[in-house]
């Protein structure tokens, strides 16, 4: 995972988590767009997460489909699931999510791993 830059206040810093597998030629080609993310979203803290080279912290999350975004604020897990590897898709849901409440379809083992992520990276 590649390292942080300083947030003063974990429990108010918005996570964006990309998970994927190093095998997933669409994972791949998200690199860029993810760094665009990056990049047009200083605030927030951006995180890849190769599921298989990253199991342990994964945990029992079951990802089927890639890639697979994960987004949070503080504990509070606000999105879990696929989504179309494109800048202008992803800056639509980060946006909409700002203001959002918590994620309702987002199971334990999702919630879990957002805890890991805040708190290990």
């Amino acid at each position: 995972m590649p390292s942080r830059p300083h947030h003063p206040d974990p429990a108010s810093t918005t996570l964006v988590a990309c998970l994927c597998a190093g095998w997933c030629q669409l994972c791949g080609s998200y690199h860029d767009t993810f760094a665009q993310l990056r990049s047009l979203y200083p605030q927030y803290r951006f995180v890849w997460v190769d599921i298989e080279d990253d199991a342990e912290l994964v945990g029992d999350l079951d990802v089927e489909t890639f890639p697979t975004l994960l987004v949070g604020v503080g504990e509070e897990l606000r999105f879990c699931g696929p989504l179309m590897p494109q800048l202008a898709t992803a800056q639509r849901l980060l946006d909409s999510l700002r203001d959002a409440g918590p994620a309702r379809n987002a199971g334990p083992a999702a919630q879990a791993l957002l805890a890991r992520l805040q708190h290990s990276c």
